[in-house]
């Protein structure tokens, strides 16, 4: 059976969430990917409403659509970063709150719990998201970094915590995205389907952008729509069979330079035509002998 393709709607977040469940189905989706913002779902209405997850299922449902994971990435962005001004721009007011570093990280971590809880009564076992990062500010080690602080950065292994792959932010780095689903087979919980191109020689601004936005003729790299980049998606069809993930393809649509409706529909069409069920037996099995 072929996975779901469904799309994420954290792009969409400026429709209602009619509009873009109407537009999905129109261009071939099985279901979405539902961001809590915009008014795609709301965490602390589907706690307190107990007829509000059933709403969000009855109107995905008229348009043929399923819901197949929740996504917080915003909120989750808070939960382990260095807290600045700059995330009172992404994070509701309640989990910012008068913005104090201590009382944000503990807000956002209660919201990604809150958001668990809320996709549990959607039906939906699955929440994708960012963590944040108190390590990523030192990337670069100089002055040296103590490998504790590094160490300190990667606690905990617990059994619920997985990864939402995304090739994309992989690519453009010069990692093996392919072997990173082989080597965490076991902890691939959601795919996220996203192209992306890099250039094949130095450009002025290298590999992180230098400040310059999306669409800047002297970026390394760029977001495209699906099979527009250089991501070799049928390798990562193959690891994820090997894998046995069974879940979504979910696509995160970004392309600076394509209009987004267009980008969309034949970004679905496109996962279509590389996804492929794994095999069951050996092409040669028929000729084996006893």
């Amino acid at each position: 059976m072929p996975r779901p393709v469904t799309l994420f709607t954290g792009q969409w977040a400026d429709l209602p969430l009619d509009t873009i469940a109407k537009k999905a189905r129109d261009w071939g989706f099985d279901g979405l990917e539902l961001a809590c913002w915009g008014d795609h779902f709301d965490v602390s209405r589907a706690l307190s409403d107990d007829g509000y997850c059933q709403g969000r299922r009855d109107l995905l449902a008229k348009h043929g659509l399923k819901v197949f994971a929740i996504s917080n990435h915003l909120v989750g962005q808070a939960v382990c970063d260095r807290i600045d001004e700059r995330h009172k721009s992404i994070i509701p007011p309640h989990v910012w709150g008068d913005g104090n570093p201590d009382g944000v990280h503990a807000r956002a971590a209660k919201e990604m719990q809150d958001t668990a809880r809320a996709a549990a009564k959607l039906g939906v076992k699955v929440v994708p998201g960012f963590t944040g990062s108190s390590i990523w500010p030192l990337l670069y080690s100089f002055p040296p970094v103590p490998d504790a602080w590094i160490d300190a950065g990667f606690d905990g292994r617990r059994p619920a915590f997985g990864f939402n792959f995304d090739p994309s932010h992989f690519g453009y780095q010069g990692v093996d995205y392919a072997a990173f689903v082989e080597r965490f087979a076991d902890r691939i919980y959601h795919v996220h389907m996203k192209d992306v191109w890099w250039s094949e020689s130095p450009t002025p601004s290298g590999v992180f952008g230098g400040h310059l936005a999306f669409g800047h003729p002297d970026r390394f790299w760029e977001f495209r729509s699906l099979g527009r980049g250089r991501i070799d998606f049928e390798s990562i069809i193959r690891r994820l069979n090997a894998a046995r993930y069974e879940g979504p393809l979910s696509i995160e649509w970004e392309d600076i330079g394509m209009d987004r409706e267009h980008g969309a529909k034949e970004a679905c069409a496109f996962v279509r035509s590389i996804d492929f069920p794994p095999a069951r037996g050996a092409f040669d099995a028929a000729f084996a002998r006893e």
